[in-house]
């Protein structure tokens, strides 16, 4: 069975000199993750320096169980070292991302450690830097869903969802999926069974492709009589619950929140919800939580939008990169649409070490791990690829990476839950 843990609590940390290798020596202290190393010196808050992360932990490996991590945010430049092997490395910082760590990890205490390479300047605001979002330790059977592989998408009063399912090269189709869906009384509204059916790889994204493993789909239309719309004024939620049984048994399950509602962009009169005109009153959010520092902290993050509220704020672009979950999960239950922002800089950097030194091999799977994991929330409603772009004017290629994000971001969202745009006031007339 699947098995999602929080893994924030007893983790050590060392701020070293740049590019300096772990050790056990290392002045060590107890941190809990979310964490913000740099907000502790507020006369330095922009040291270019390594911070180093580590957690012992038991494990109790199961032959037929991988077990991976998942990091909603690490700043920036970071790897990941399970018992002093590379799991993987992750380049942006504002992106999320999933190691499989089954093949490191031995029965008994455990040891992951992180490194953080901050070079400044590498940003035009206070980045922070360090592990500092939620990170879950996961557990799934050899076939289980993608990461952020079921996605929601609603039309009235009818859900699809997508369901993208890895699964051990040898194994044949023994896989199906069902659907229930429940109003926000917990009142089941709908519920549906399906088959996985082997698919093609194609149908999977290639920046989530996997090698040595084959793939199941299963896609499902439920109907939902009179559903209640979600919007600002009652922005009304449902649950839908999602299991993957195997040979019968229940294998995993997941639990996701969404709305039915519809968005329009029109050049004439303007954006519609559900068919009726809003105006949008916006604020530009920065990640950070002003002199609490770049951690995330559910309660002064949900503390903004309730000012911006009685401001007359409605609506919110994440300036200028991925938003954090806690922001997305507000904003749903607190009724704000959402333009959800990628980059500051595509190939041509706007500071010295800043994340354009990796946009061009790593662009395609930020954008998948942007768009995957916030599609579902009924407050997006546009994803903006870019912000104040040098590349829009300079050439031909600032056209060509302009046409490959919009590209990406749809592949990743093909029912288009949310219009891709940009704000590049450098973009020739």
């Amino acid at each position: 069975m699947s098995k999602k843990t929080l893994f924030c609590d007893n983790w050590e940390f060392s701020k070293q000199p740049f590019g300096t290798e772990y050790s056990e020596n290392f002045d060590w202290r107890k941190v809990d993750v979310p964490h913000d190393y740099l907000i502790g010196d507020t006369k330095n808050l922009y040291e270019t320096s390594t911070g180093w992360y580590r957690k012992r932990f038991d494990c109790r490996k199961s032959p037929d169980t991988l077990i991976s991590v998942r990091f909603e945010g690490v700043y920036m430049d970071s790897a990941v070292f399970v018992n002093g092997a590379l799991a993987g490395e992750w380049k942006y910082g504002y992106s999320t991302f999933e190691f499989d760590v089954t093949d490191w990890l031995k029965e008994g205490e455990n040891l992951i450690a992180v490194r953080v390479n901050y070079k400044s300047p590498n940003s035009r605001w206070y980045s922070g830097a360090g592990i500092y979002r939620n990170v879950w330790l996961k557990e799934t059977p050899f076939a289980h869903f993608l990461p952020d592989g079921i996605y929601i998408s609603t039309e009235n009063n009818i859900v699809t969802v997508t369901d993208e399912i890895c699964r051990p090269e040898n194994e044949l189709n023994r896989h199906s999926v069902r659907h229930t869906v429940t109003d926000a009384e917990g009142n089941i509204v709908a519920e549906s069974l399906s088959p996985a059916i082997a698919a093609d790889i194609s149908v999977i994204p290639p920046a989530v492709r996997k090698s040595g493993v084959r793939y199941s789909l299963s896609v499902q239309t439920l109907i939902v009589d009179n559903p209640v719309k979600w919007d600002i004024e009652n922005p009304y939620l449902y649950t839908l619950n999602t299991e993957l049984i195997e040979d019968g048994r229940v294998t995993e399950t997941e639990s996701l929140k969404f709305g039915f509602r519809s968005i329009e962009f029109t050049c004439d009169k303007g954006f519609f919800l559900n068919g009726k005109h809003v105006k949008l009153h916006g604020s530009c959010e920065h990640h950070d939580l002003g002199a609490l520092g770049a951690a995330q902290n559910k309660a002064a993050l949900r503390r903004r939008p309730l000012q911006l509220r009685e401001m007359g704020i409605n609506s919110i672009r994440t300036s200028h990169n991925m938003p954090s979950v806690e922001l997305m999960e507000a904003a749903d239950e607190m009724g704000f649409l959402i333009l959800s922002e990628g980059f500051d800089m595509w190939e041509r950097s706007k500071t010295e070490f800043d994340y354009g030194r990796f946009f061009k091999e790593h662009a395609a799977k930020d954008v998948a791990a942007w768009v995957r994991r916030d599609r579902n929330h009924p407050s997006l409603i546009a994803w903006s690829i870019g912000n104040e772009i040098y590349d829009a004017h300079a050439d031909e290629r600032g056209q060509e990476v302009n046409s490959m994000l919009a590209y990406n971001v749809r592949l990743n969202d093909p029912r288009r839950n949310g219009y891709v745009t940009s704000g590049s006031n450098y973009l020739q007339w």
